[in-house]
């Protein structure tokens, strides 16, 4: 596996972003093949999470996020696999390979893994899985699943095998279209395991990934402040305005906390980052909802009719922030609370 990360790739990815590619003539628009253009050109080697470069890396993901959300979310995954897999000393991923994290677990859709008589590491996986962003685009991916005894585990699948099967089916949003996050069968499909039992979701990047969708969220919303404030650059519309302030308000709250969450992960990279995760993510999301508000309330309906950037965005962002459980993450951060030793209110004192 490659572990030679960049030391600062952010300008880089705002470089190749602004001057993107061309394709028979023609500038790459599709997240999927923008993606694969991106690992092409060695962008997707970030710092890994608690090493010290925490921010830089939630950077990187927020730069993305400001160009395109359908993008960061197919590059987010794709980079959190390569975290995955060095967290599990799983030296499988090849130069060029692009990857996804399909771990989502309906109740309708769980995937069977059991070991392959053809070596210790190796699995073999059956059944279907749903919500597998960048399906029809990505090389390989890192799917959850159960094995005999009824635990769970984690399995990396080639995905150009003949027992993989990607579908049309499942998806039929507006927003986030080009993530085209579809149904993926399996029968028989052979990889390996990564990790233990339960690996998945009991390392310490698990939590720390989860804070780093935040500063995707951060990164979009960011951005759609810096158009209203462009807009609003010169006018004296003191209703429009307050909107502005409110944005500035939300954002500099949701900033303060990324950093302060980075800062706390590299500080004590093998921590349980739970509670930290949910107050950023449920923060960050705050401040993305607040920030749509203001753009439609200080500019009326012409940018989300107008302007091809500002309607996409606006028609991703809020599809995006539903992997936020809402009203369920704050009553589980609740119940955290509740279970801290007496004194555990010393959290939220100066």
């Amino acid at each position: 596996m490659n572990t030679s990360f960049n030391k600062d790739p952010v300008e880089a990815i705002r470089k190749f972003l602004a001057e993107l590619p061309r394709q028979d003539g023609n500038a790459i628009d599709n997240a999927g093949q923008l993606l694969c253009a991106m690992v092409d050109a060695g962008l997707d080697q970030l710092s890994l999470p608690g090493s010290g470069q925490t921010l830089q890396r939630w950077r990187a993901l927020a730069a993305v996020a400001a160009h395109d959300l359908s993008l960061v979310k197919l590059y987010e995954a794709h980079t959190d696999a390569l975290a995955i897999l060095a967290e599990a000393g799983a030296n499988i991923a090849q130069p060029l390979n692009v990857w996804g994290v399909w771990c989502a677990e309906p109740p309708q859709a769980r995937l069977d893994i059991h070991d392959d008589a053809e070596g210790a590491d190796r699995v073999v996986v059956n059944g279907l899985k749903c919500w597998c962003s960048g399906a029809h685009a990505i090389t390989h991916a890192l799917v959850s699943g159960w094995n005999p005894a009824g635990q769970p585990c984690l399995a990396a699948v080639d995905l150009d095998q003949a027992g993989v099967t990607v579908t049309n089916d499942g998806w039929h949003a507006v927003g986030m279209a080009e993530t085209a996050s579809v149904d993926v069968h399996f029968e028989n499909a052979r990889g390996h395991a990564i990790g233990g039992f339960d690996f998945y979701t009991d390392r310490p990047g698990f939590w720390q990934g989860g804070a780093g969708i935040a500063a995707c969220w951060h990164g979009a919303a960011a951005q759609l402040a810096s158009y209203l404030r462009a807009r609003l650059a010169g006018k004296n519309d003191p209703h429009a305005l307050a909107h502005l302030g409110r944005a500035d308000v939300a954002l500099s709250a949701s900033a303060w906390g990324l950093r302060a969450a980075a800062q706390q992960i590299d500080a004590a990279p093998t921590a349980d980052a739970y509670r930290l995760s949910m107050r950023v993510r449920l923060l960050t999301e705050q401040a993305a909802v607040e920030v749509m508000q203001a753009l439609g309330r200080a500019l009326g309906a012409a940018p989300f009719c107008r302007d091809p950037w500002v309607s996409r965005m606006m028609a991703d962002l809020p599809v995006f922030l539903r992997q936020s459980h809402a009203e369920r993450d704050l009553a589980a951060l609740a119940q955290s609370t509740l279970r801290q030793e007496e004194g555990g209110e010393e959290e939220w004192r100066l």
